[in-house]
């Protein structure tokens, strides 16, 4: 007997999956596992069966066709075959816990696909399935396509790899969760992601920083941003937001004392901090930028860029403490830097010549 995996397509009919499972049965096929996958086009049945020897692709196929099936794939199979689905997708989602850089070689397992690559955000770009091509969401930014000639993606393997892109994307956010970063005069902060419940505190640090530390910030002039404007700065649509929080000399309430944003566009992220006036020069710009830096590298951001005041020599500092190269373009007294990052992708496989 020979492990085989066939994939067909039947009418979303009451008794028409019966009628395939029978001719499969009428030339010995034994039948170990079955998926049915509504699509628009009908029920896609996946089977894993184990056949007669004598039975090859084509008598296969004869019987899938005489049993009211069509658009057949057939391929043999392997003993991990008989894993079932839910059990290869938790085992997948394991790795990812443990690897979320994996998140393209998952995919692949988890698909079969000729080729897994990732590319950034353009827009007009609709997800989804098209053609032989599957493209999937990256909620850190940019997107995964992913390409296999057959058989045809179905809706249902959409969602199941949407979900597992999501899920890494998740584990690294919760890596990227709070720490606590000691700084070098000894002084702690903890450092997490922002959510729209940090608003009040952004608020307050905007409030406590002076005019000058502000307009460095935004460029365009001291003022406090609208809180409409700031909601959208803590939860990003592509990017991260990072809030330092400290404890008051008197045991007080921690208070926000630095934001740092990383707020992507296409294949670049743009990045700003903002650190109170008394948090200042203690290195705790330098340590947002470095994190801010990493994450940007796992979600496979061509380069980070800074539009920097030219008399801003902290922000200065702090960009040269990071130990990256960069370019600098000057248009009067502003400064736009780009910091080239590495080239590789979140652990994304692509066949060559796909």
């Amino acid at each position: 007997m020979t492990l085989w995996r066939i994939r067909a397509t039947v009418d979303d009919r009451p008794g028409y999956l019966s009628v395939l499972t029978a001719s499969l049965a009428l030339r010995g096929v034994n039948i170990l596992t079955v998926q049915v996958q509504p699509t628009e086009q009908g029920a896609v049945d996946d089977f894993l069966v184990d056949a007669p020897d004598a039975l090859d692709e084509a008598g296969l196929i004869a019987a899938v066709e005489r049993g009211r099936g069509r658009d057949c794939w057939v391929a043999r199979s392997e003993a991990r075959g008989l894993a079932d689905q839910p059990t290869r997708v938790l085992g997948l989602a394991n790795r990812l816990v443990r690897d979320p850089d994996a998140t393209g070689a998952a995919l692949r397992t988890l698909l079969g696909a000729d080729s897994v690559s990732w590319r950034p955000a353009s827009t007009g770009v609709e997800r989804g399935i098209t053609g032989a091509t599957m493209l999937l969401a990256d909620p850190a930014g940019g997107s995964f396509s992913l390409r296999r000639v057959a058989p045809a993606f179905t809706p249902a393997e959409y969602a199941r790899a949407q979900a597992l892109v999501e899920l890494a994307a998740t584990v690294v956010r919760r890596a990227a969760e709070q720490i606590t970063l000691v700084l070098p005069d000894g002084a702690e902060v903890a450092v997490r992601p922002a959510c729209a419940d940090d608003l009040s505190g952004v608020v307050e640090l905007h409030e406590a920083c002076s005019p000058r530390s502000r307009h460095r910030r935004y460029l365009g002039g001291a003022a406090l941003p609208q809180p409409a404007r700031l909601r959208r700065l803590l939860e990003p649509n592509r990017g991260l937001t990072l809030v330092a929080t400290a404890t008051g000399a008197d045991g007080e309430a921690d208070s926000v004392v630095a934001l740092a944003n990383l707020l992507g566009e296409g294949d670049e992220a743009e990045v700003a901090l903002l650190v109170r006036d008394d948090w200042q020069r203690r290195g705790l710009g330098s340590s947002l930028l470095r994190r801010l830096a990493q994450h940007a590298d796992r979600a496979g951001y061509a380069a980070l860029v800074l539009h920097v005041q030219a008399d801003n020599a902290p922000m200065l500092r702090t960009l040269r403490r990071l130990n990256r190269s960069s370019s600098a373009e000057r248009d009067g007294t502003l400064l736009t830097l780009t910091v080239p990052l590495a080239a590789d992708r979140k652990g994304t496989l692509s066949t060559p010549g796909a």
